[in-house]
């Protein structure tokens, strides 16, 4: 692994966002030579670039005319302008960061900017894509994406070519910025967790290993509709040749679907079940949704090169990621799993499916149908412990159903509720919300870790 040399000399960008995913992105194209400018409507974002001796700029035109102060450093990437694109600049290509729309719900106004400029709006995974070929390197680039289970099958994926001593960068979606990740060398493997918003502002990128591991309704203000979220799901597909491989699972309908759509198209085909039983030792990968995983996983690493032995290995060895079924701690006995990332029904269904008797932590703000979908599970819930803004339509689902439920509000009231119910029922406390926590949180991180420091101080408490 290598830093990049100055691949983007004479190009200028814009990056719009900086958060998670923007700032590195910025700092990023600099290191190779851009000239970037960048923004963010939050004060307190664009001042983590302001102690650059590039201050936001007085007196600027805005959007819509003005002459543009100058970029700082005037050549060769050597400091960032913390000021928007207007009309007077001339942009290699916008860079939005993933969670800000360029159409629906409705554009950020640097998108629709862009969009009448003629710039186009790309991911930072195109751009990770274009700097890895511009410095020489043939290094193979994976792709995996679905509405749940790729975090995990990228960590997986990564940690098994780790295992067989296989050069590996893996981020996007998932940990470091796509554009962050280092230069490899040709036998290296990019290994790229894809989201819909990544997946729809790509223009070159072509995987040689695609994956998409399973389709549910989700981020459909994003794409309008269910057809437009398959279809956004399906670019990680676009422009692979007869010589890569394409990887869907198959136990949901637009699986199915897409797995058709690709046997008419150049690449191989194969694909993966949770029916298909996990033949190897993996405590971090309980369910049969983690079997898909691992399938998954299994075939795109013997693909790029891992033996079966280093496949085995790596499995077993991998140690999951947080908030995905981990159990936190034990009070008195019980035991309390955080699944905070589980934000929509679908990734609820697969923890719900792991555990013979609940008491199930739920809610915030609801997807699509909410929690009906999950009702074959119900028979499993001792107890629902309801939190957010959106418990009221989930209580009257539970109760339609005959669910014994609580309202508690919070997280922070619902532990201890959960401990009481758990001990009166036999049960596992189990966090998996269902929806997503930017109602009373910043993420599902935040939701997870404010869990397990709720059970830690209980389990404090217990033990005085």
């Amino acid at each position: 692994m290598s830093d990049f040399p100055p691949v983007f000399a004479g190009t200028r960008f814009a990056v719009v966002g900086l958060g998670r995913n923007g700032l590195p992105v910025a700092r990023a194209l600099v290191g190779m030579g851009a000239d970037v400018m960048a923004w963010d409507d939050d004060g307190a974002a664009r001042a983590a670039l302001n102690p650059s001796p590039y201050p936001l700029p007085q007196g600027e035109g805005g959007l819509h005319g003005g002459v543009p102060p100058p970029l700082g450093g005037g050549g060769q990437g050597e400091g960032i302008a913390v000021r928007p694109p207007n009309r007077s600049d001339h942009l290699d290509a916008l860079i939005l960061s993933p969670g800000i729309p360029h159409r629906l719900p409705s554009p950020h106004p640097l998108a629709t900017l862009a969009i009448e400029q003629g710039w186009p709006i790309l991911s930072d995974a195109e751009l990770l894509f274009r700097a890895v070929r511009a410095a020489g390197s043939r290094a193979r680039f994976v792709g995996i994406t679905g509405t749940n289970g790729k975090s995990t099958t990228t960590a997986l994926l990564a940690h098994i070519l780790e295992t067989a001593g296989i050069e590996v960068a893996a981020g996007g979606n998932l940990g470091t910025a796509a554009l962050a990740l280092p230069l490899l060398s040709d036998g290296g493997v990019y290994v790229l967790e894809m989201s819909s918003y990544m997946l729809e502002r790509l223009a070159s990128l072509r995987f040689d290993v695609a994956a998409m591991l399973n389709l549910s309704p989700d981020h459909l203000d994003r794409h309008r509709d269910m057809a437009g979220y398959v279809a956004a799901k399906r670019a990680v597909f676009a422009r692979q040749t007869a010589e890569d491989l394409a990887i869907v699972g198959v136990d949901d309908a637009p699986g199915v679907l897409t797995a058709a759509w690709l046997r008419t198209r150049d690449a191989r085909v194969l694909t993966v079940s949770g029916a298909t039983r996990l033949r190897m030792e993996a405590p971090a990968l309980p369910g049969a949704h983690n079997a898909q995983n691992a399938a998954a996983a299994t075939l795109m690493a013997t693909a790029l090169g891992a033996t079966q032995a280093d496949i085995v290995r790596g499995i077993a060895g991998f140690p999951g990621l947080p908030h995905r079924q981990r159990v936190v701690g034990h009070v008195e006995g019980i035991a309390f799993i955080d699944d905070s990332k589980a934000t929509n029904a679908d990734a609820a269904a697969r923890a719900l499916g792991c555990y013979e008797r609940i008491v199930w932590i739920a809610g915030g703000q609801a997807k699509a149908n909410g929690i009906a979908p999950l009702a074959p599970y119900f028979p499993r819930i001792a107890r629902a412990l309801l939190i957010g803004r959106d418990a009221p339509m989930l209580a009257a689902t539970l109760a339609a159903h005959k669910v014994a439920f609580d309202v508690v509000g919070t997280l922070d009231e619902a532990v201890p509720h959960a401990l009481a119910a758990a001990h009166a029922s036999n049960a596992v406390v189990l966090l998996s919300p269902a929806c997503a926590s930017f109602d009373q949180f910043s993420g599902f991180e935040a939701r997870g870790l404010r869990f397990a420091a709720l059970v830690d101080g209980l389990a404090r408490e217990k033990a005085a």
